[in-house]
């Protein structure tokens, strides 16, 4: 069963108001097309906008972890710039460097974990969700098993 564009919505909505985010418009956009990512969001912190995208196969028992997470980095935008900004000027703006591409790296690391840690927190507290998606272990064990084809 694919993500419709109302089901995604309306979980935009519900979590929309629980992260306090009310004060943007948030637009649901389900993509169908080949793509690595299971979500994404596109923000416009001038005009308040954003646009949170969701792959059509994210399954739908955990299209709310997905619609979270990336409510989440909504939530944390300006922190989150404030930090590259950071970096860039540290370590400069050439991606190639390895310092500022080390300093990158731990950066976005930490990002994700610190959005999936809290992710899990909020669905477990709100909802009492304690099954959560394996996707990027998935992807992992699937990458693993082909080498060893």
């Amino acid at each position: 069963m694919e993500v419709s564009a109302e089901t995604l919505g309306e979980l935009l909505t519900k979590w929309q108001s629980i992260l306090r985010l009310r004060d943007f418009d948030i637009k649901p956009v389900v993509v169908t097309k080949t793509w690595r990512k299971s979500g994404d969001v596109k923000i416009d912190m001038d005009n308040r906008m954003a646009a949170v995208m969701v792959h059509s196969s994210v399954p739908p028992e955990h299209l709310e972890e997905v619609v979270v997470h990336e409510l989440l980095h909504l939530k944390l935008f300006g922190m989150d710039q404030l930090i590259e900004e950071s970096i860039s000027l540290i370590y400069g703006t050439d991606s190639s460097d390895s310092k500022r591409e080390f300093a990158y790296g731990v950066f976005m690391l930490e990002l994700e974990s610190t959005v999936e840690d809290l992710t899990k927190a909020l669905l477990t507290a709100h909802c009492g969700k304690t099954d959560f998606w394996f996707n990027r272990v998935d992807r992992q064990i699937d990458e693993e098993l082909k080498l060893k084809e």
